[in-house]
């Protein structure tokens, strides 16, 4: 049984508004659901981004036969399924070595063995842990540079973002850049159906966190009488996933029981938007400084790269 994870469940499940970490969604179910959110027509930032990758790779590529920057160290924190790299990658000659940092090894493993046949002449690293925290890794003579694609940053809240930037500034080292994808504020008439997919995907998602702790953690957990929902909370600027009771029932985990009232929910993820400007400022709390900023059409999503700054130093 894995200690830190029960820990953090019962730990969870304990505050008066019940929660789980979203990080416990990623097993390798959890990462191929998540595979399967990212070819939904109503989950607009993979596609979204994705489209603007091929364009900020090549400016990126520019940018760096500029600064005369020959060797780039690429660090993929989250890397999952490895998609959005392919064409950074095809642009970005002067990437010598790929590291991947996933919690999920087994997924990565699979998707590192067919990014390697797409880039034989790569070096490509896996690395299994916790990419939230600094990590030791074998840096080399290139220069560094993050790659943090997706919407994740908003998973965190503010003042864990900061931290995480931090974190990622220290696992990075000196002279480090940042590329990362920031979903923007918009109508909830755009972002709730992103979240509540009409084929059921994110529902299976949010419940997996639900059939981990009953596999894992000798939980009872019926996943019928629970339900998922995803609401825009406007004045938090965020995205809100719960998982619903849809009866008055109690739940035993490893021993421990938990009561639940009928329409009581248990928040299992936040995803923040942020404008360009708001985003620009948290980060250069954790010593980035903005060095250029891609804006999709209608401004729906945004890419940013980041460079350690002397404060961050």
């Amino acid at each position: 049984m894995d200690h830190v994870f029960l820990q953090d469940v019962l730990a969870g499940l304990r505050l008066p508004q019940k929660a789980l970490p979203p990080k416990y969604f990623y097993d390798q179910q959890g990462s191929a659901y998540f595979d399967q959110i990212c070819q939904l027509d109503e989950y607009y930032p993979y596609r979204t981004e994705l489209g603007l990758l091929p364009e900020v790779a090549r400016e990126l590529k520019h940018y760096f036969e500029r600064a005369s920057v020959s060797s780039l160290q690429l660090v993929e924190f989250g890397a999952g399924s490895l998609h959005k790299v392919k064409p950074v990658l095809e642009e970005l000659s002067m990437v010598d070595e790929f590291v991947a940092l996933d919690i999920s090894g087994e997924h990565l493993k699979e998707a590192s063995s067919d990014l390697a046949e797409a880039f034989p002449q790569l070096t490509i690293k896996v690395v299994q842990g916790d990419f939230t925290q600094p990590m030791q890794m074998e840096l080399s003579s290139a220069t560094p540079m993050g790659f943090f694609p997706g919407s994740t940053i908003g998973n965190f809240e503010p003042e864990e973002a900061v931290e995480f930037l931090r974190n990622a500034g220290t696992t990075l080292g000196e002279e480090s850049y940042l590329l990362l994808g920031v979903d923007t504020k918009k109508d909830r008439a755009i972002l709730e159906p992103a979240y509540n997919d009409s084929k059921g995907v994110t529902a299976l998602f949010n419940k997996n966190i639900l059939t981990r702790i009953n596999r894992e953690l000798d939980g009872n957990f019926d996943l019928d009488q629970f339900e998922h929902t995803a609401i825009y909370n406007q004045q938090l600027g965020r995205i809100e996933m719960h998982l619903r009771s849809l009866t008055k029932q109690e739940v035993s985990i490893a021993g421990e029981r938990f009561q639940f009232a009928e329409g009581e929910t248990i928040h299992t993820e936040n995803s923040y938007k942020y404008h360009p400007e708001e985003f620009e400022r948290l980060a250069s709390r954790a010593g980035w400084s903005p060095e250029s900023v891609w804006l999709a059409a209608d401004g729906i999503f945004a890419i940013m790269l980041l460079r350690r700054s002397a404060a961050g130093r």
